[in-house]
């Protein structure tokens, strides 16, 4: 794992400010996503909604997003990973300037859309940034601080979007916010490279229907990318849904929390988060047979806080159980990121936008699915958190069956892969 493969990118000091910059326009991007799960009751407010209209919006904005991760992947294959992120930042600031002046439910919908357009382009984006100019033994590190950064965006939201909102508004607030994308769009423009020099990827090939096809049917054959994908979808949303919308109201209206102390929770999470990715990221790094293990424990772990939270005999869960419920879920986004891992070594890389677009996609099917049933389930039950979010086991219990599946095949493949690899990485002077 710690020799240089044939062909690695040098790394350093330049490859560290041009991931910078893709890894500035994600924070912005996370900022914008996760602004909506602090405001969600001034949303309901707003535009006088129910609890499943309101939980429209992150579903409208998490439809797109995942329905864009593979077009988005084949693009960053084809274009490079600069021009999708321009693509990205300029529908990503758009959108969050048309949420903060919708006068309607309908546009407030369209501008969480453009939102969402917006975002999927990110991400995948910074992946590829992070194997152009990073040495592949460092993909895993990478992707960890990449996570980490997206969820300080999130930690913006909890800290300065709340107090905003509280302060100055819904407008000023939104409106406010959106500066940061034309910011991230001028470093964007003058100082960001596709890759280092004497590291140019092949040419792009014709793209047409029959490519495009080949492309995704390749990946998708992969085991790895598909156990990657289950990967994600299986530990990413029980902190997703939580984070984005339901989080705030289950610990305000459930829990008799005031908003303040909710909002400290929420930080909690993404706290969690951080600490946790720096230390799965390491681990990985130099143990890459703890990737299955790692995110298996996470799922487990998940479960155990969600069942304890909720099956508590009491009207309300005691401030400790939260505390433990909310560090827990800190360690679903770094767990996710595991899913990625699990693809990178499986596909080549003119295939790693792809790849990695298939594998985002299972986390954001989950949250999307979580955010629509808790939804329903609430104005159904007239609120029943409880009975609401025990839909997390469900989902819970159909990823892991699916990751048991396929953990074989992928790691037959892997070692496939793995032994030309070596041979390569081994020149013997003659």
């Amino acid at each position: 794992m710690s020799a240089a493969l044939p062909g690695d990118p040098p790394g350093g000091r330049r490859a560290a400010a041009m991931w910078g910059i893709g890894v500035a326009v994600y924070f912005v991007a996370v900022i914008f996503r996760t602004s909506l799960g602090v405001a969600g009751l001034d949303a309901a407010d707003r535009f006088h909604v129910n609890a499943s209209a309101l939980s429209t919006f992150s579903i409208l904005q998490l439809l797109v997003y995942a329905g864009m991760q593979i077009p988005v992947g084949l693009l960053v294959d084809r274009l490079g990973a600069k021009r999708v992120l321009t693509f990205g930042v300029v529908l990503f600031t758009l959108g969050q300037l048309g949420f903060a002046f919708s006068p309607s439910y309908g546009m407030a919908l369209a501008s969480r859309a453009l939102l969402g357009c917006g975002d999927a382009m990110t991400f995948i984006s910074v992946l590829r940034l992070g194997t152009r100019w990073f040495p592949a033994r460092r993909g895993p590190l990478v992707a960890q601080l990449a996570g980490l950064v997206g969820m300080a965006g999130n930690l913006v939201s909890t800290v300065v979007i709340s107090r905003a909102l509280g302060s100055i508004g819904w407008t000023a607030t939104f409106a406010g916010s959106a500066v940061a994308g034309a910011v991230v769009l001028v470093l964007l423009v003058l100082f960001l490279k596709d890759h280092p020099e004497g590291h140019e990827p092949p040419p792009a090939q014709h793209a047409g229907s029959v490519y495009v096809r080949k492309m995704i049917a390749a990946a998708w054959r992969e085991p790895g990318t598909r156990l990657g994908l289950w990967v994600h979808f299986t530990t990413q949303f029980p902190a997703m849904f939580f984070l984005l919308l339901w989080g705030m109201p289950f610990l305000v209206e459930a829990q008799g929390l005031s908003e303040a102390t909710a909002g400290e929770l929420l930080t909690l999470v993404v706290l969690s988060n951080m600490v946790v990715g720096l230390v799965y990221g390491q681990i990985i790094a130099r143990h890459h047979a703890a990737r299955l293990p790692i995110a298996l424990s996470t799922v487990g772990a998940t479960a155990v806080a969600w069942a304890g939270t909720l099956a508590y005999p009491g009207e309300h869960a005691p401030m400790w159980l939260l505390v433990t419920l909310c560090t827990v879920l800190g360690a679903c986004g770094p767990a996710s990121m595991i899913g990625f891992d699990f693809a990178r070594p499986a596909n080549p890389p003119e295939r790693q936008g792809t790849a990695s677009g298939i594998v985002n996609m299972g986390g954001f099917v989950a949250s999307m699915t979580t955010l629509l049933v808790v939804g329903v389930l609430l104005d159904a039950t007239d609120d029943n958190y409880r009975a609401a979010f025990s839909c997390v086991f469900v989902l819970q219990a159909v990823g892991i069956t699916q990751i048991l599946r396929l953990r074989s095949r992928s790691a037959r493949r892997e070692r496939e892969h793995l032994a030309p690899s070596r041979v390569e990485a081994v020149h013997v002077p003659v």
